[in-house]
């Protein structure tokens, strides 16, 4: 067999299912990857801190929202940028002025990203909820 015509046989073979789901071909379920229906997950959050030895660390923030009222979650799902953005921030803030060797306050954690929430969204209601809090 001629080497171009293998060559492009295995191109085609290869291309083939590539093509067939992007032109929607099989089954296509939305799956969420945590929580319920009102519950709107986040990417990970980080923010640089000062470790004991003078190098740099990660404290790392898993979070998301649970928003019960559908029209406020739909608009929600709009905001995730600015979400993100004002949890960054608030949580960079408070990891600037965290001790080397201290354990980060979930309570204060929580407390600040909830106002971040109500901020963002409006007014209330919206939930905040939190996932890992991970020092590295």
């Amino acid at each position: 067999m001629d080497r171009r015509r293998l060559l492009s046989l295995a191109a085609l073979a290869a291309a083939l299912p590539a093509a067939a789901q992007a032109s929607g071909g099989g089954e296509k379920t939305e799956k969420k990857k945590g929580g319920g229906l009102s519950y709107l997950q986040l990417p990970t959050l980080t923010a640089t801190i000062m470790r004991v030895d003078g190098r740099r660390g990660v404290l790392t923030v898993e979070t998301g929202i649970d928003i019960p009222d559908v029209a406020l979650r739909a608009r929600a799902e709009l905001l995730a940028p600015r979400f993100r953005a004002g949890f960054v921030q608030a949580l960079q803030i408070y990891a600037s002025g965290l001790a080397p060797s201290t354990a980060p306050n979930a309570e204060f954690i929580a407390h600040e990203l909830q106002r971040e929430t109500d901020r963002v969204l409006g007014g209330p209601g919206g939930k905040l909820l939190l996932g890992t809090i991970l020092v590295n």
